[in-house]
């Protein structure tokens, strides 16, 4: 309906309690609200103040409760194993009860945290769906993440239980996952009660003191019901990089966040119960968290969960191969799997092989979105292909094509408008507004709508330092973009030092905290060069101490394996390069932004504040010399 979006998006702004109160009711509540938003202490707003709910009730129970017992809650399938299992809303109840009682057999209350580092398999949604039930804090950390990342994440959270596996699977290899735990044990300086361990067939592990097999466990456990909690206590920690090298953990509460997710999954996917979503992703990221986990199933939907790869397992109709099988009608992905399909399958011979008549769209998001990649999709998949963005911080989306309330005109390069609740600006260094169409910092106005983070764990001046203190009143996206003369926002580049590669997060300060323990190195910098296949990967410059007399090559392995051992391969690090000097400020900043620019052939302008512009060319000849700047002159 012509307007829909525009009637709706302004009932948020100007009635923003009214609003959220009318979304909240497709949440059932233990006890109502005092409050809709409570402002009584900003900068930390609480959405629902005095409610209680369980989150595990509404995403599981009731849909049991209201005749969808019998529907498909989970389909796991795993071409990994060649394996596709599915659990019913009840049959996941039923699993989800026990694992709570194994959880509260060790001891784990309310505000317990547990930690979960797992592969894409049932147990670890079960795992979480758990934690919600008893009113503990999960913490997924991704599953192979490097010893000492895991144990950093550890000694933040406090976990009074872990939970894990033997292995993770990857094509034509298996990650095992004990060796990793127990180095992060050793790292760490906090000691969980116990950890629970699922042995997988592909690779089992020997189990110490403290360990106790999954299977065991489950078959001694009793059902545990669901504990009501209040809208604001925590229902996980999620860790996502920092500039500093150590990991900001993210807040979620529990009542905002199942009214935002809910609504989202109706009014942005236009997905209705009973019908079958799918986010291919990782529970490890927040998309796994919100949309394989906690919106479709909050939303009475069926969630797709795929151990696999978007090529190789076994080819690039993998995706298609799904969406037939499942009669998926709405998939969410990061555009590096589509660019990873293209590169395989050009002509997309192979998705005329598959019945995709249930299918309606396809989201986007994770990192830009390029037309390219956008119009291959479109020509080959005929269903609306749409770019959204949000974060980690955000939980869900920022901007998006909202389907369900009214489907906009797609503009190349755009995540189209911001979603309702949300209040954009485009602002200069100084925090004055900027013109239409200039490019400026991207904010959104607090107070931020529900499902967004609270605040960090632990850490509530260092939420106020990297999100709130720039731009006051306002939440700092750290990335810059601008708004046309439409109202569509285009998110342009990054304004901190956080790379994407392949939709993952990752911190150039951490990578060059490595880099620099080297003893051969006297510095470094990293900055995220573009790729085809994953949108950027990190590239590194190494600045030797005098009289190092090595094989530069060798330095360069070395120092790559590093970086696979302390951040692990998920930072795709695999390119290093040795430099006489790094371009700086007069104030000593490296110029991260202008090497990039260099790097990836794009017009720079010289920085006012350099202290030696001939270093540029310097760099450039380097660049050069290993396949990028290829159209500098």
């Amino acid at each position: 309906m012509s307007g829909e979006f525009d009637s709706t998006y302004q009932r948020a702004m100007t009635d923003r309690q009214g609003f959220w109160a009318d979304a909240a009711e497709g949440i059932d509540w233990d006890r109502k609200w005092d409050n809709v938003l409570d402002e009584s202490n900003p900068p930390f707003y609480r959405w629902f103040s005095g409610a209680m709910l369980n989150t595990c009730y509404n995403a599981v129970d009731r849909h049991v409760e209201n005749g969808r017992a019998d529907q498909d809650a989970l389909i796991y399938d795993s071409p990994m194993t060649d394996q596709v299992i599915k659990f019913t809303y009840r049959e996941l109840r039923d699993h989800v009860a026990l694992f709570a009682g194994v959880l509260a057999g060790e001891g784990v209350t309310k505000g317990d945290r547990v930690v979960i580092y797992m592969p894409m398999i049932p147990e670890a949604v079960i795992a979480m769906l758990a934690c919600a039930r008893l009113g503990a804090v999960h913490s997924v950390v991704f599953g192979g993440f490097a010893a000492n990342e895991l144990a950093v994440r550890i000694d933040d959270a406090k976990p009074k239980v872990m939970v894990s596996a033997s292995c993770g699977l990857e094509p034509g290899r298996v990650v095992e996952y004990k060796p990793l735990l127990d180095g992060a044990l050793d790292l760490a300086a906090h000691q969980p009660k116990r950890t629970i361990m699922v042995q997988r067939k592909e690779k089992q592990c020997s189990l110490g003191e403290s360990d106790l097999d999954w299977n065991d466990a489950m078959a001694a456990a009793e059902p545990h019901g669901c504990v009501s909690v209040a809208a604001t206590d925590p229902l996980y920690i999620l860790y996502t990089s920092g500039t500093t090298g150590q990991p900001k953990g993210v807040v979620r509460d529990n009542g905002g966040h199942a009214v935002a997710l809910n609504w989202s999954m109706g009014a942005i996917y236009d997905v209705k119960p009973g019908d079958v979503y799918w986010a291919a992703s990782d529970i490890g990221w927040v998309v796994g968290h919100s949309y394989i986990v906690y919106g479709p199933l909050l939303a009475g939907a069926t969630s797709i969960f795929y151990e696999g790869k978007p090529v190789g397992t076994p080819d690039a109709g993998a995706f298609w191969r799904v969406i037939s099988d499942h009669k998926v009608t709405t998939l969410f992905t990061a555009p590096t799997a589509f660019r990873a399909i293209k590169r395989e399958d050009p002509d997309g011979k192979l998705v005329a092989d598959y019945d995709l008549r249930h299918f309606k769209a396809l989201f986007l998001a994770g990192e830009r979105s390029d037309p390219d990649t956008l119009s291959w999709a479109e020509k080959h998949l005929g269903v609306p292909v749409i770019d959204h963005w949000w974060q980690t911080e955000t939980g869900w989306s920022i901007c998006a094509n909202c389907l369900g309330i009214e489907q906009l005109p797609v503009k190349h390069g755009s995540p189209t408008k911001p979603v309702p609740g949300w209040e954009l600006c485009v602002l200069e260094e100084g925090g004055n507004e900027v013109a239409s169409g200039d490019i400026g910092a991207l904010v959104a106005k607090l107070p931020l709508p529900p499902g967004t983070l609270m605040t960090l764990w632990n850490a509530d001046d260092r939420f106020k330092d990297a999100y709130l203190k720039e731009f006051p009143g306002f939440y700092q996206t750290a990335d810059a973009g601008y708004i046309d003369e439409d109202g569509y926002v285009f998110v342009m580049a990054r304004t901190d030092d956080i790379i994407n590669t392949a939709g993952h997060r990752l911190s150039t300060g951490a990578m060059e905290e490595v880099l620099a323990a080297h003893p051969d190195v006297a510095e470094c910098a990293v900055i995220g060069v573009s790729d085809e296949l994953k949108g950027q990967v990190p590239l590194g410059f190494l600045v030797l101490n005098t009289g190092v007399n090595r094989e530069n090559g060798e330095i360069v392995g070395e120092v790559v394996g590093m970086v696979r051992e302390n951040i692990g391969p998920v930072a795709f690090f695999k390119t290093a390069t040795v430099v006489q000097r790094l371009p700086k400020t007069r104030s000593g900043k490296v110029l991260r932004g202008t090497m990039q620019k260099i790097a990836d052939s794009q017009s720079y302008n010289m920085p006012a504040t350099i202290d030696d512009p001939v270093i540029l060319d310097e760099i450039t000849e380097v660049l050069k010399s290993i396949g990028y700047a290829t159209g500098n002159g």
